[in-house]
């Protein structure tokens, strides 16, 4: 009885939380993060510029769950010496945290920047009762002036301890090379600027944005212009092991060959386990043929956990389209929307393209090698569930995998990488692209049986093949004749000198050999006849010459 009851107690809790995961959709606001301010507090700040921030800071938190499994907040103010206005953490509902962060005083006094940073670090991060490891750490610092303090070891000894710097600057007093030893790399990142207090406004969601892609990207992905985070959904799904390698879009380009024998599904949880930040870039480059381009297939798709699609995007080729399916408030949970634009249709003629889709909260816009085609209206999205399945090519409303070639299928969390992506895989789009190198086009991939074997070969004997192999070379000598009557004596020579010993190279890509061929006495005879033991040398070497310049080897006489 003593045992029944604590495991029946673990069981009640281990369903509770996997219903849990079922009924939470998981986005930004309900990944767990400690998040700390750290203000300007100092004479130039002033009253009212003050309370501008503290309704930036409201307006920001409120978009996180805020709790002990969600984003935890602390605040610090600093001027002289930096002291704390929220403890991290102790507020975990959102109306107590507003309330707090309404009740802040302006402190006022000198600029000690680099003190407040190693203070935030030493009472509040490491005070944190959820510690270094499984949340993410970050730290936003506002400040509008040069500090009177060194900063930049205090930054680096935060980062060291896993703490990410965000950097904000306001007005002309600040200085960029000190707000770049404050922020995290790179700095077009992680460091920001405004003219004035009034103008935070405009990068709250800039902020929240980044603050997101901390907690739910925390992959990166090499590109041009440097890391990314974002998700490489074809390196996720080991497609390398799965599926064969074939040409690209250009010379040295590689692809992945997709046929209808391999299932390229993977556990949503796995993938994107804390959801998808509010903007992000899709971007795929991709070729399909032949009965395909008259299909309707889902490039992309994350299911629930009952096979229902919650976001996809869909190529339709009954009505050469893209649909772009995600999620919603509505009843339903999900929102569709479909581009119709004339460019969009050459998605669909057989040949190389990429596309991207930039999507934000207010609305999602096409691109086909690099043309902007169309914008089409979204409502807010919200979370996904993620205890299903994610998918690509596959037929819409079906488990069969469609057979198509995939170079790229990536999302970039942020919605600048828009900007830098570019499509000159694709021949013809970017002048002396590397897409404009012609490549032979990959045939369509064979999935028929083998034929039946065929019939045994004539056998050859192997006196003939000998002759086949060597009679492009040399003659066989024939069988020998009647012997003739000896000659007459001819006169006598003189006495010779001797003669040096010929030599041979037999030279190859690699080495060179020396051959030396001893002569033969004079007196030697074959076949009962006295013959120029040197003819036949001669002749042998003929042969072998013959022989082995076939082999791309040469003798070559001294």
């Amino acid at each position: 009885m003593h045992c029944v009851l604590p495991c029946l107690c673990f069981m009640l809790l281990h369903l509770s939380c996997a219903a849990q995961d079922e009924d939470m959709r998981f986005s930004c606001k309900t990944v767990a993060s400690d998040l700390v301010f750290i203000l300007d507090g100092s004479w130039s700040v002033a009253d009212v510029n003050f309370e501008i921030v503290k309704r930036w800071l409201v307006n920001i938190t409120t978009s996180f769950n805020i709790g002990q499994k969600f984003t935890q907040v602390g605040v610090v103010q600093y001027s002289d010496d930096p002291i704390i206005n929220i403890p991290l953490g102790k507020h975990l509902r959102s109306k107590d945290l507003i309330r707090a962060m309404e009740s802040i005083d302006y402190m006022g006094g000198n600029t000690r920047t680099g003190t407040a940073i190693q203070f935030a670090s030493d009472k509040l991060f490491n005070l944190s009762e959820r510690g270094p490891k499984g949340v993410a750490r970050i730290a936003v610092v506002l400040t509008d002036g040069k500090s009177q303090d060194e900063v930049k070891a205090a930054a680096e000894e935060a980062r060291r301890r896993g703490i990410i710097i965000f950097a904000i600057g306001v007005g002309s007093e600040t200085e960029e090379e000190e707000l770049n030893a404050i922020g995290n790399k790179p700095s077009s990142t992680y460091v920001f600027y405004v003219d004035d207090y009034k103008a935070i406004s405009k990068i709250r969601e800039t902020i929240r944005q980044k603050l997101c892609e901390e907690t739910v990207c925390p992959s990166r992905i090499p590109v041009e212009s440097g890391d990314v985070k974002g998700f490489d959904i074809l390196h996720y799904l080991d497609l390398s092991k799965k599926v064969k390698k074939t040409q690209g879009s250009f010379y040295g380009a590689k692809a992945f060959q997709v046929t209808s024998r391999v299932d390229l599904s993977e556990s949503t949880k796995n993938l994107f386990p804390d959801g998808l930040p509010p903007s992000y870039v899709f971007v795929s480059t991709l070729r399909y043929k032949g009965s395909l381009i008259r299909e309707e297939w889902d490039l992309w798709r994350i299911q629930t956990n009952d096979g229902k699609p919650q976001m996809a995007v869909t190529l339709n080729g009954f009505e050469r389209n893209i649909m772009f399916t995600t999620t919603s408030v509505a009843p339903s949970g999900t929102q569709k929307v479909v581009f119709q634009q004339e460019p969009a249709k050459k998605l669909f003629d057989e040949t190389w393209h990429q596309f991207r889709l930039l999507v934000t909260e207010q609305d999602v816009i096409l691109y086909v090698d690099d043309l902007e085609i169309e914008t089409l209206p979204l409502e807010p999205p919200v979370g996904i569930f993620i205890n299903g399945k994610t998918q690509i090519g596959k037929y819409v409303s079906k488990e069969t995998t469609v057979p198509f070639e995939i170079m790229k299928l990536r999302i970039y969390c942020d919605p600048e990488q828009n900007n830098r992506e570019t499509a000159c895989e694709i021949p013809g789009v970017c002048a002396n692209g590397p897409g404009d190198i012609d490549v032979d086009p990959t045939p369509e991939p064979c999935t028929c049986p083998p034929g039946p074997p065929g019939l045994p070969g004539i056998k050859v004997s192997q006196k003939v093949q000998m002759v086949q192999s060597i009679s492009c070379c040399f003659l066989f000598q024939g069988e020998a004749g009647t012997m003739g009557r000896p000659g007459q004596a001819g006169p006598a020579g003189a006495d010779g000198k001797p003669v040096s010993t010929p030599s041979f190279y037999i030279q190859t890509s690699t080495h060179s050999t020396l051959i030396r061929i001893q002569h033969f006495r004079e007196n030697q005879c074959i076949n009962n006849g006295c013959t120029a033991i040197w003819d036949i040398v001669e002749w042998v070497f003929k042969s072998v010459r013959c022989q082995l310049e076939l082999l791309n080897i040469k003798i070559i006489q001294l």
